[in-house]
């Protein structure tokens, strides 16, 4: 299953595919549109007249921030799942599909952490993508577990399973949630890197990975030290590296006293323009670096159309949808709390 399998008449349809996902993304004057919705009913309404019609044919009212989240996330599961199809034996395609399985994973693990019952937790858990892989019995397992404790337990045995145990044992001594992304993202990243091992050979994708797996190195590293984690800990969330941040540049970040000596140690990488200039605290600078790498991210991704005929085509054309759909998402959620649409806007991220 390498990278030679995916032939060049797969490769022109899901191009032609990719460029028709990337051509079909809602403008910045559609989304203001939706943001100006007054109540999740017009926003749904509103929707319905953007490529998104069929994702929200099955919904029913009243509708909810969540449930709209719900059937957007199955949409882009289900135009992954068709890239894939196309795509016929692209590691790379399938590794970014275990994000929808960590996505629950963590929606699951942070819930039965904070006393969530099973049916607090359900509608917020969308498992097409187990479906499709198969999986299904592992998320169910870690749903319908007792408590916090059972659904950790539950995940022994997978992939997940250690940085389950990690993130729960790391929860209880620091206190911080956001402690289920870092870990959990582990295992996603884990994959991934197994199958770019698998797939060396694509240079066009690589730039698409590499920031992926730089961003996540940095900000492990960044977070693990805000939250007082040992410096073996913290290697231990580094999953592989690339030339762009080789090993012994996490390394110096790791044994710098503060983090905003850590962040400068990126002065010597090409992501020096992402070093924040002002920030108010330790946990602004991390997300301000973070905001900064999803920019760069998405410039990539839509300088990746300038070759075509390649697997990064589909890659791009995945990740920007998600990109939008995390939007979507937020709007919703913004519409629901009656929050202002500049303020909604001002929150999502785009490619400029």
């Amino acid at each position: 299953m390498n990278s030679n399998k995916v032939s060049l008449p797969n490769k022109i349809f899901g191009t032609v595919l990719a460029h028709s996902l990337r051509g079909r993304m809602l403008s910045k004057t559609e989304l203001q549109t939706l943001a100006e919705s007054r109540d999740i009913e017009e926003l749904v309404t509103r929707m319905k007249n953007t490529v998104y019609l069929d994702a929200l044919a099955k919904l029913t009212k009243p509708y909810t921030a969540e449930t709209v989240e719900g059937a957007l996330r199955e949409h882009l599961v289900n135009q992954h799942a068709k890239i894939v199809n196309i795509a016929n034996g692209s590691a790379i395609l399938n590794a970014y599909f275990v994000k929808y399985i960590t996505l629950n994973l963590k929606i699951i693990l942070k819930g039965k952490a904070m006393n969530k019952t099973y049916d607090e937790l359900l509608p917020k858990v969308n498992m097409r993508a187990e479906e499709l892989v198969g999986r299904r019995d592992l998320v169910v397992k870690a749903l319908v577990a007792k408590d916090f404790e059972d659904a950790v337990n539950s995940l022994a045995g997978s992939e997940f399973g250690e940085d389950a145990r990690k993130a729960a044992q790391a929860y209880k001594e620091k206190g911080d949630i956001r402690v289920f992304d870092t870990y959990l993202d582990h295992a996603f990243y884990r994959s991934l890197d197994r199958a770019v091992a698998f797939e060396s050979k694509l240079q066009d994708a690589q730039k698409l990975i590499g920031i992926d797996i730089d961003s996540y190195n940095i900000l492990s590293v960044l977070r693990g030290k805000f939250w007082g984690l040992s410096p073996n800990e913290v290697n231990d969330l580094i999953v592989t590296t690339t030339s762009k941040v080789p090993k012994d540049v996490l390394q110096r970040m790791i044994n710098t006293e503060k983090i905003q000596e850590a962040i400068g140690e990126l002065a010597g990488t090409i992501y020096k323009e992402l070093i924040p200039r002002s920030a108010a605290n330790d946990i602004d600078a991390i997300m301000q670096l973070e905001s900064g790498f999803q920019k760069e991210s998405l410039r990539r991704m839509m300088n990746s159309y300038r070759t075509v005929f390649t697997v990064a085509n589909m890659l791009a054309s995945i990740k920007l949808m998600a990109y939008e759909i995390r939007n979507l998402a937020a709007i919703a959620a913004g519409v629901e709390q009656k929050i202002m649409a500049d303020k909604i806007m001002a929150s999502l991220v785009r490619a400029e």
